[in-house]
């Protein structure tokens, strides 16, 4: 897994993982970013294994699966019985499980694993999409229950090393989440919050003019943005983003931005 030469630095990605498990049922409503997780693969090349930060996963401190053979978790409910059948048998990998708690405790940030959870939904859901055959080690990392930006943004400088590995970290979650405003039932009017939002986002991470000082103030201030709370009135699918920036340290590139559910949502790319 190392790579002290850096021949093969990690990639890191954040993006939209959309509504439940709509985007495998055939939802037209995710179209356009099912096509995104498709199409996205060849930019990233192959990794030897990948780490996800879901945002479906809270723990009191961070904690990491570690289990050899993950089951899957069906973390919604209410949808036909496809739903619960899906399947994604990607292996788990402990080694790095390892090597992620590790780094965490060496940047003074208590940390455990976790061998008997599984994989939720918002790690098979856009993997089934980007990497069908399920052949790549696959790791969870739990955001820190309290959702503080600034301890996330923490989380992810202290996993910093990683970024000298063949692997690709991806940051689960949705630009924009505010579930009574998304449309199940097809288009929607403009939304100058959401669109707002996702502008001072979009800027915020890739405008090249900020130094990583400002990113950092703004990604910890981000209460302070445009509809902020309206974008998000529970911040759990936007702290992935946290923890893959301090992990990046770096601006980064704007892979996708269009239309899921009626709404706007990007996914940024380092």
């Amino acid at each position: 897994m190392h790579n002290p030469a850096g021949r093969h630095p990690a990639r890191i990605l954040y993006l939209p993982h959309g509504g439940g498990p709509l985007p495998l049922l055939g939802d037209p409503g995710h179209a356009r970013m099912r096509r995104f997780l498709q199409e996205i693969t060849p930019t990233l090349g192959r990794p030897e294994a990948i780490l996800l930060i879901s945002a479906h996963w809270q723990e009191a401190q961070p904690t990491v699966t570690a289990a050899a053979r993950p089951a899957l978790i069906y973390d919604y409910y209410g949808f036909p019985p496809a739903a619960y059948a899906l399947a994604y048998s990607a292996p788990g990998a402990p080694e790095l499980a390892g090597r992620v708690q590790q780094l965490l405790i060496k940047a003074g940030i208590t940390a455990r694993q976790d061998g008997q959870r599984g994989f939720d939904h918002g790690m098979y859901v856009p993997l089934k999409l980007m990497y069908p055959e399920a052949d790549i080690p696959c790791v969870q990392l739990a955001l820190q229950a309290g959702l503080d930006p600034a301890g996330h943004l923490q989380i992810g400088r202290a996993l910093s090393e990683l970024k000298q590995e063949k692997i690709l970290i991806i940051g689960s979650g949705f630009s924009f989440h505010n579930l009574n405003a998304f449309s199940f039932t097809g288009p929607t009017s403009a939304d100058p919050r959401n669109e707002s939002f996702q502008a001072w986002l979009i800027e915020t991470c890739t405008a090249s003019d900020l130094t990583e000082q400002m990113r950092s103030a703004r990604l910890t201030d981000w209460t302070a943005a445009p509809s902020a709370r309206y974008c998000h009135p529970y911040e759990d699918h936007l702290l992935p983003l946290h923890v893959c920036y301090g992990l990046a340290d770096s601006p980064a590139r704007l892979v996708f931005f269009d239309e899921i559910m009626g709404k706007k949502a990007c996914a940024l790319l380092w």
